[in-house]
């Protein structure tokens, strides 16, 4: 009962206290729900039967979408895998070094994507080439502080081993660490990408190319139909993406398998040999990484990443900067993020609940009927697979304008993102704690509390308090539309080029990530007795 015990322990106690006070400032209340259940209901039906766009139109905005996810996403994490070994407690870095990385992931964390698209319009104009660089950098602060938390809590055994015979930091980081947690960077990976394809299909409605162009115009001309078409074409490239994902992951794991038990190293068999020849498996696995880096750098030339465009663009930039500083703080800042921060918190808790269960009716090893895991994991795909710009507008749409709209919004968005989240740590955990309980007759419920709980622990916390910090950062798009908190602020900030109140937003919105930055580190440490 130490008082870092007692505090990590607080965290949930916290959570559900924030969220009544979230419930009361925002007026939650089950009868203006139900009130606008019945206007809910009419747009739903004005959205059926979906219609799609022409062919060719609507595929040359698919693959633009496609190629300006990919670009982005391989951009950051090019940047994010040294930010992360640098932001490592595990990896020996200083702590000057530490904290400026850290510094680094949460600024590129704290703006979300649509609103660097916003700014890079103004930088580079129209195009996809502001779309690319806007998920690329907003992109860098999940991937790296997701494969940091990855990092620090991979067994120490191995990389103390090699380092204690002389290697250099990056010996033992390519020798130990990478090779350990290379299937939970390959997932972190997928899931940026199909994140950051949601997040490119609305780009468009700032201009910055991809699919979103297409559901702007059919939201614009109150065409809901053609919505509808148009966000299902999303649903599908996300399902597809899940599958991908699943494959992938499975192959990687099956690539580099696991020789420690409880942080013992298990020896090798005498008669093992170490076979380096180019078998089926190994041609196929170099094919798929030269397929990749192909893909990569065609879709970083869709860009049309011109070094002359990119000096065009430096007059724009240089203003943009300058214009930010003084930062004009004033209260109405203050209150718009603390109306942020209470929906975020709301949103968060309840999702994360909602998915916890739904992790558990679909995590291979852990879900009771394999028929019910497939219908759950559609579900998520579904519910993840609209982006939450258009939950937003359709609460408005039903609710009117206010945080209410953008809590139920967030709701749905954060409950999708916890389910997958968990999924993926559960799947990833020891599974010789649970075999040994289910081999002597425990029951599943003994199970889970004995041995998949005790190691879901620190993925639960960490994973929980990071959907907290995306759903702020999310809720500062739905303010754009009207459904509460700092986004109008921050986006009439842009329009009228008061970028002193930008800074301001983003400097505040930054102080308050980096707190709960600061509490998930502590309660990860904790937890893992580190």
């Amino acid at each position: 009962m130490r008082p870092a015990s007692l505090a990590v322990g607080a965290l949930p106690v916290a959570g559900v206290v924030l969220t009544g006070v979230a419930f009361w400032w925002i007026g939650v209340s089950v009868p203006s729900l139900l009130a606008g259940l019945g206007d809910t209901l009419a747009l739903l039906r004005r959205m059926l039967p979906p219609d799609l766009p022409p062919a060719p139109g609507l595929l040359s905005a698919v693959v633009e979408t496609l190629l300006i996810a990919v670009a982005g996403t391989g951009i950051a994490t090019l940047v994010s895998l040294p930010l992360a070994f640098a932001a490592s407690r595990s990896h020996g870095s200083a702590r000057l070094v530490r904290g400026v990385a850290r510094l680094v992931i949460v600024l590129t964390r704290v703006v979300p994507t649509l609103v660097f698209a916003i700014l890079f319009v103004r930088v580079f104009g129209l195009g996809p080439l502001a779309g690319g660089l806007a998920v690329a950098v907003h992109s860098v602060g999940m991937i790296a502080k997701l494969a940091t938390d990855v990092i620090d809590e991979a067994d120490p055994l191995p990389a103390e081993a090699v380092r204690a015979c002389g290697a250099r930091r990056w010996h033992v980081a390519v020798s130990t660490v990478v090779p350990r947690v290379l299937p939970s960077l390959v997932s972190i990976v997928l899931y940026r990408l199909d994140i950051n394809i949601r997040a490119s299909a609305v780009l468009g409605l700032v201009g910055a190319g991809g699919i979103g162009v297409a559901l702007q115009t059919a939201l614009g001309g109150l065409d809901y139909d053609r919505a509808a078409g148009i966000i299902g074409v999303i649903i599908a490239l996300i399902l597809v993406l899940e599958v991908l994902s699943v494959a992938t992951r499975k192959r990687v794991g099956a690539a580099v398998p696991d020789r420690t038990t409880k942080g013992h190293v298990l020896p090798v068999s005498a008669g093992a040999r170490h076979d380096v020849g180019w078998d089926r498996g190994r041609i196929l696995r170099f094919a798929a990484v030269a397929a990749t880096v192909v893909l990569f750098v065609v879709s970083v030339w869709s860009l049309e990443p011109a070094p002359q465009r990119l000096l065009d663009a430096w007059p724009n930039l240089r203003q943009l900067l300058t214009g930010m500083w003084p930062p004009a703080f004033s209260s109405d800042i203050v209150l718009g993020v603390l109306e942020s921060l209470l929906m975020a918190i709301a949103a968060a808790v309840v999702g994360s609940a909602g998915g916890l269960v739904l992790a558990l009716l679909t995590a291979r090893g852990i879900a009771p009927w394999r028929p019910l895991a497939t219908a759950a994991r559609a579900l998520v795909v579904v519910l993840r697979g609209v982006p939450d710009l258009v939950y937003a507008l359709l609460f408005v749409a039903a609710l009117g304008l206010g945080p209410f709209a953008g809590l139920l919004a967030l709701w749905i968005s954060c409950t999708a993102l916890a389910a997958k989240f968990f999924t993926d740590s559960l799947e990833e955990l020891d599974a010789v704690p649970r075999q040994a309980l289910e081999s002597v007759g425990a029951t599943r419920p003994q199970v889970f509390l004995g041995a998949t709980w005790p190691q879901f622990v620190p993925a639960f916390t960490g994973n929980g308090l990071f959907v907290v910090d995306l759903a702020l950062r999310e809720s500062i798009v739905l303010g754009i539309v009207g459904a509460g908190g700092i986004g109008y602020l921050m986006q009439e900030s842009v329009a009228t080029l008061s970028y002193d109140v930008t800074s301001a937003i983003v400097i505040v919105i930054a102080v308050v990530v980096y707190g709960i930055e600061t509490i998930a580190q502590a309660a990860r440490r904790q937890l893992l007795g580190r």
